[in-house]
């Protein structure tokens, strides 16, 4: 279940990521900030239901078209996203472009490397393991303080 949680997190992380990037690269994408947080769960939400509809589909009729898949998913949930929300504004044919490709890679690029960060992160604030009760009993754990 934690690891589902992670995922998510991971995920919608992700796309905040791209979204914002994308609405910082490319001229003719606006992102609002009062209707971000809800475009983010929109279209991250229109992103993962797409994507295994959208490779089944091109596995099935345009199998030349599997590399594409991300791409195509992408541009699907960012429709999804500005006609559901008001937090994504997109216009012309070139930011539309070019907004998917941008959020295409974050994304990616994110849901790779945000794990690694993640877990670095939560290793850092654990102590080592095997040296918990090391400084409690003044010794290595497994021996007998010597007396005398």
């Amino acid at each position: 279940m934690t690891d589902l949680l992670l995922r998510a997190l991971v995920f919608l992380a992700a796309a905040a990521l791209g979204l914002l990037a994308a609405a910082g690269v490319v001229d003719g994408v606006e992102v609002s900030t009062s209707g971000f947080v809800v475009t983010v769960v929109v279209f991250a939400l229109a992103q993962s239901v797409l994507s295994p509809v959208v490779m089944k589909l091109t596995d099935r009729y345009a199998k030349a078209f599997l590399g594409g898949v991300g791409l195509l998913s992408t541009f699907v949930a960012l429709v999804v996203a500005t006609l559901v929300t008001d937090g994504l504004r997109i216009r012309g044919v070139t930011a539309w472009v070019l907004a998917t490709l941008v959020v295409w890679l974050v994304t990616a690029l994110g849901t790779f490397l945000l794990p690694f960060v993640l877990l670095r992160a939560r290793r850092d604030d654990e102590p080592p393991a095997g040296r918990r009760g090391e400084r409690a009993r003044g010794g290595r754990p497994g021996r007998r303080p010597r007396d005398g």
